[in-house]
């Protein structure tokens, strides 16, 4: 009988000791593992209290500033029998180091700390934005922590390749096979061409490499993508870095269901997606998860309340422990229907690896746009195969009838966070300032600077910044000044021409009204705040290209002021903003202020996001033009209000 894999929720909100006793509570019914969700600010490097942060605390996930909220996130939860997931990326070393302090203080061997640090920064240059370096220098961050965890942390995952979220903005089987592994090996080759280890070493630390996976609604073709994965990987190790034990080159994985395909209309639905979606990583046993954690059905709407988590978490329990599923050996050994579907899989998805591969690897396809722009290019597919009913989506572009849901008519389906929080987060980092010894903090950050700038291992100094009281925003500036930041390609300047003829009527009024204004439709597509979620950004602005819009879209993490300044420079006609962190009611009411200041408030705002039906009312209240919403799937519904309303202005 197979042992039941290790069962999370991905969960951290609103403050330390708030997501300290949501752990506490999940633990205590049955969870066997804490995922810890990080707010933007921590991700990207700033502090509660730095001007990018506004707004964005605790929003989604649970806000890390030092050692002290640290102490608090794991009080009562003993170190050396847990085992702690971290979706942590571009300050993964940091995130490490405090975990690793407080563990120094109780007592605990670092031998006997188990868990994962995501630390896949690869992947956040062409999904979720939290990136802060360039490449080169957070690859090297990156092999620091493998070679320190390796040596210090043996029971640790010091990375967890993570081509799940390349899913979530439109990758496709193929891609996430082709994307993973190339950036897996991206890795892997940097660690080896380090020379710290051994032979013998390396090939340890191989085994080490984890993965986190996305499973989709044709739960099918995922097992058997995850067959491939197997596959792939046992054979890429063994070639290409010569490693002779089986066991290291074992497919290690953890995964969630795609959260893309979770829907705002009918939320309810999405309990049996995310079921479905969970057996494409279960019920193969020769590759099956040994990490499960599952969203709740309603995160297309928001933050979800801590009855939402239990559901999601009975639901693996009832397969794990009520079912027979781990009494079997693999029951689709020998099947010639998943055998020649593996095949092509993994075909498909080797010819695209090696294309990647003959282009320079992983950070190479990076830096040139290419694997953002396939990205873009994919997700653009996707969209229209859901706009044009080829692919069914229930209670979305079929099926549309319903009920009134019980399950969202009382509180919104949802949990609020309270707007105290960052006011109170922002004091209790100030005060922290000031009541710790800033000669040995001082000495602490110089140790840091020398080390980035020799070349050395980090992740030692990074510790003793830790037991300092150093916080997340002196950390990371210190890496800043010495290897300077990185923006990332927006993967939209060199998009397919759209063959959508639904377009056609749009592009008609686009042409009258351009004529009429003497010059074309300028639209600015903004993405203020920290919020590195792109895709929905990236996929309006392609649109309104594709209807001859004239597009202005710079990329993520801007202030109120560069959206306005940029607005008022190119003389635009309208703005949209994408704000999918929860931060929009702040964030739009700066931007409107701005806009007002700048004598530019005539400028209609439209903004997109994950927005409750109470903030789109005060949105419109305050004086934005249109909301828009998950359901509101249909593209070009969005260009003809577009339109529609630069018209309104004009007229």
């Amino acid at each position: 009988m197979d042992k039941p894999w290790l069962i999370r929720t991905y969960a951290g909100h609103s403050s330390a000791k708030k997501s300290n006793e949501l752990y506490l509570k999940n633990l205590s019914k049955g969870q066997t593992g804490i995922s810890v969700a990080f707010d933007l600010p921590t991700q990207t490097g700033y502090d509660s209290d730095h001007i990018l942060a506004k707004g964005e605390v605790g929003k989604v996930g649970v806000p890390i500033c030092h050692i002290g909220d640290m102490r608090s996130l794991f009080n009562q939860i003993p170190l050396d029998k847990m085992n702690t997931s971290m979706t942590i990326n571009a300050t993964a070393a940091w995130l490490l180091s405090l975990y690793v302090a407080v563990a120094d203080e109780q007592g605990i061997d670092r031998n006997k700390l188990r868990g994962t640090t995501q630390n896949d920064v690869l992947k956040e240059y062409l999904s979720r934005g939290t990136y802060i370096l360039p490449p080169d220098p957070s690859l090297k961050i990156i092999s620091d922590v493998i070679t320190f965890t390796f040596k210090e942390m043996p029971n640790w995952n010091p990375i967890n390749v993570c081509p799940y979220h390349l899913v979530e903005v439109g990758a496709t089987p193929e891609q996430e096979l082709a994307f993973g592994l190339s950036i897996a090996v991206a890795y892997l080759d940097k660690v080896k061409t380090s020379n710290v280890l051994s032979e013998e070493e390396f090939e340890n630390v191989v085994g080490r490499i984890s993965f986190f996976v996305n499973s989709g609604i044709k739960f099918i073709t995922e097992m058997c993508k995850m067959r491939a994965f197997v596959s792939l990987w046992n054979e890429i190790t063994k070639e290409r870095y010569g490693v002779k034990d089986p066991k290291n080159r074992r497919f290690r994985y953890g995964m969630q269901v795609n959260s893309l395909g979770l829907t705002e209309q009918q939320p309810e639905n999405n309990v049996y997606r995310i079921l479905i979606e969970m057996l494409g990583v279960v019920l193969s046993k020769d590759a099956r998860a040994r990490a499960v954690q599952l969203p709740a059905w309603n995160e297309a709407m928001g933050l979800p309340r801590p009855w939402d988590q239990q559901w999601s978490l009975r639901l693996q329990q009832i397969v794990a422990y009520e079912t027979d599923l781990l009494h079997f050996d693999d029951i689709f050994n020998g099947s010639e229907v998943i055998d020649e579907k593996v095949k092509n899989l993994k075909e498909t998805a080797m010819k695209e690896f090696n294309h990647i591969q003959s282009i320079g690897g992983a950070v190479a396809a990076v830096e040139s746009g290419y694997l953002k722009q396939e990205l873009v290019n994919s997700q653009k597919e996707r969209l229209k195969r859901i706009n044009d009913k080829e692919q069914i989506v229930v209670g979305v572009n079929e099926f549309v009838e319903t009920e009134e849901s019980p399950l969202v008519s009382n509180d919104g389906g949802i949990e609020t966070i309270d707007p105290k929080i960052e006011s109170e987060q922002v004091k209790a980092v100030i005060d922290w300032r000031q009541n710790r010894d800033q000669k040995q903090v001082d000495s602490a950050l110089n140790q840091l600077s020398e080390a980035a700038k020799s070349g050395e291992n980090i992740m030692e100094a990074s510790i003793t910044a830790a037991k300092a009281g150093v916080t997340t925003g002196e950390w990371s500036q210190i890496l800043r000044d010495v290897f300077g930041e990185f923006k990332a390609p927006t993967g939209i300047t060199n998009i397919q021409p759209s063959n959508n003829d639904d377009y056609s009527p749009i592009r008609k009024r686009v042409e009258s009204l351009s004529d009429k204004m003497g010059r074309r439709i300028k639209f600015l597509v903004g993405k203020p705040g920290l919020d590195g979620h792109s895709s929905g950004a990236e996929q309006i602005a392609v649109s309104a290209s594709d209807c001859g819009m004239d597009v202005l879209y710079e990329g993520i993490r801007l202030t109120p002021e560069q959206i306005v300044k940029s607005s008022v420079e190119e003389d635009v006609h309208i703005i949209g903003l994408s704000i999918l962190s929860g931060s929009h009611v702040q964030l739009v009411e700066e931007i409107m202020n701005e806009m007002k200041k700048n004598k530019v408030d005539d400028i209609p705002v439209i903004v997109g996001g994950i927005i409750p039906t109470e903030d789109e009312k005060i949105l419109i209240k305050n004086g934005v033009q249109a909301v828009y919403t998950p359901k509101d799937y249909q593209l070009k519904d969005i260009m003809n209000d577009i339109v529609s309303i630069v018209e309104r202005k004009v007229s």
